[in-house]
C-alpha cells in the first residue's frame, strides 16, 4: 500500500531521540562519552568514576569518585529473598541464562517508573554480585560475601575466585569495564529505554536490554572469538583455517561493526591491554589471526571497511584474567548497566513512548472471507 513513510531496515541513519551520554563516531573511529574520548580515559579511570560521568555528565572531583564509590558499596547487600532465588538456579545453568532471572528477581517492587539515582547504583552494584554469586554454586564452592575493601572491579574478581586479585588483572578488568560501559543507542539500550518509555521499570527495561544483548550480533561475539583462537591453535595455521571458513561463507567474529566505517577505538585500547596481560603465546596467536583475518576479508571485500571491533581483543583481554567464555557476555552486562542507567534517566527526564511505525507491504484492502462468518 502507499505509504509516506520514511523506510530504514534496521532503523539506519534514523534518529530517535537526542543524548548527551555518549557519540560512536562511526566514519572517524571515535567514542567519546560526556565529551571525552575514551582514549583519553582508559587506562587510568577507575570505572566509578566513568559511572559518576555518565550518570552525572561531569568528572567527579577525585578519583574514584567518592559518593559513587560509597553508594556502590553500599548497595553490594542483597535482600536475602533474591539470594535465595540465586540459589535455587540449576548449578548448570549457563551465567548468562542465569543473569537473566537474577535480573528478574532484583524486581521486588522497589523499582518504580520514574527511575532514579539510587535504583542506577543499586542495579550497577548487586548484578556482579549476584552473577559471582552464581558462579561459585556452578562451581560446587560456597558463595563469597563483597568486601569494602575492593573497588568495583576488584571486588567481581574476588567473589569469583576468592583470591585478592593481583593488580594488573584489576587494571585491566577496569580498563575493559569503562570502554564497554556505554555506546551510543546500541540495541540492548535501545531496547531499554523503549522499556522505559513505557513507563516501565529500570529492571524490567534491564532485563530487556540483557535478552538483546545475549544475541552473537551485539554482545554474545567474545566467546566465539576464544573458540576460533582455540580452533586454529597456531599462527601458521592461520590462513588456512581463515580461507577454509570464508569458502564455506561462514562468520569471522571479532571483525566488522555496524557502526564503524573505521577502526574500533575500544578494540585499539583492548589490544594495548591485552599485551600487559595476556600470555605471550596468546597474544601472538590473536595477533597472527588478526592480521590473516584482515587481509583474507579485504581481499575477500575490497569494497568494504572492515576492521577488528571490541568483541575481538575483549576475548584475549577477559581470558588473560581468568574468566572463562561463558562469563564473557555477562561481564559485557556488567559494564554496560552503567550506560543503561545512565540511559534510563534520560529517557524518563523527557519521555515519549518509542512507538515506530512499519511499512504494510501486505494484500490490499477489501479481500472478502471465503465462508459465512457465524450469525451472518
Amino acid at each position: 500500500m502507499a505509504s509516506a513513510l520514511h523506510y530504514s531496515k534496521g532503523l539506519d541513519d534514523v534518529a530517535v531521540g537526542r543524548s548527551a551520554i555518549s557519540w560512536v563516531g562511526g566514519s572517524t573511529g571515535e567514542l567519546v562519552y560526556r565529551g571525552f574520548d575514551v582514549r583519553d580515559l582508559v587506562p587510568g579511570v577507575p570505572y566509578e568514576s566513568v559511572v559518576h560521568l555518565l550518570l552525572y555528565g561531569d568528572p567527579p572531583a577525585s578519583d574514584p569518585a567518592t559518593g559513587v564509590v560509597e553508594a556502590l558499596r553500599a548497595h553490594r547487600t542483597v535482600a536475602p529473598a533474591v539470594e535465595q532465588v540465586v540459589d535455587a538456579l540449576p548449578p548448570d545453568l549457563p551465567p548468562l541464562e542465569a543473569l537473566r532471572t537474577i535480573l528478574s528477581a532484583l524486581g521486588d517492587g522497589s523499582y518504580a517508573y520514574p527511575p532514579t539515582e539510587e535504583q542506577g547504583f543499586r542495579l550497577i552494584a548487586q548484578t556482579p554480585v549476584l552473577l559471582a554469586r552464581h558462579v561459585r554454586r556452578s562451581r560446587g564452592l560456597a558463595p563469597i560475601p563483597p568486601e569494602d575493601r575492593w573497588s568495583h572491579a576488584a571486588n567481581y574478581l574476588y567473589m569469583i575466585t576468592g583470591e585478592a586479585p593481583s593488580p594488573d588483572r584489576v587494571r585491566a578488568l577496569e580498563g575493559y569495564l569503562d570502554l564497554l560501559a556505554d555506546h551510543g543507542m546500541n540495541a540492548s539500550t535501545f531496547a531499554l529505554r523503549v522499556a522505559i518509555s513505557t513507563q516501565s521499570d529500570l529492571v524490567s527495561a534491564a532485563t530487556a536490554a540483557l535478552a538483546t544483548l545475549k544475541g552473537p550480533v551485539h554482545g554474545g561475539a567474545p566467546s566465539r572469538v576464544s573458540e576460533m583462537l582455540d580452533a586454529i591453535g597456531r599462527p601458521d595455521r592461520a590462513d588456512a583455517w581463515i580461507g577454509e571458513r570464508l569458502a564455506r561463507r561462514e562468520v569471522l567474529y571479532g571483525f566488522g561493526h555496524r557502526a564503524y566505517k573505521a577502526e574500533d577505538p575500544r578494540g585499539l585500547v583492548l589490544h594495548e591491554i591485552a599485551r600487559s596481560v595476556a600470555r605471550p603465546d596468546r597474544l601472538a596467536l590473536a595477533e597472527a589471526v588478526e592480521r590473516s583475518a584482515l587481509a583474507a576479508l579485504r581481499q575477500a571485500r575490497p569494497n568494504a571497511r572492515l576492521f577488528t571491533n571490541v568483541e575481538y581483543y575483549s576475548a584475549v583481554v577477559l581470558e588473560a584474567i581468568g574468566l572463562p567464555p561463558a562469563l564473557f557476555t555477562p561481564t559485557f552486562a556488567v559494564a554496560r548497566t552503567a550506560g543503561w542507567a545512565a540511559h534510563a534517566l534520560e529517557q524518563a527526564r523527557d519521555n515519549r513512548l518509542i512507538r515506530p511505525e512499519v511499512e504494510y507491504v501486505g494484500p490490499a484492502k477489501g479481500r472478502v472471507w471465503p465462508r459465512p462468518l457465524p450469525g451472518r
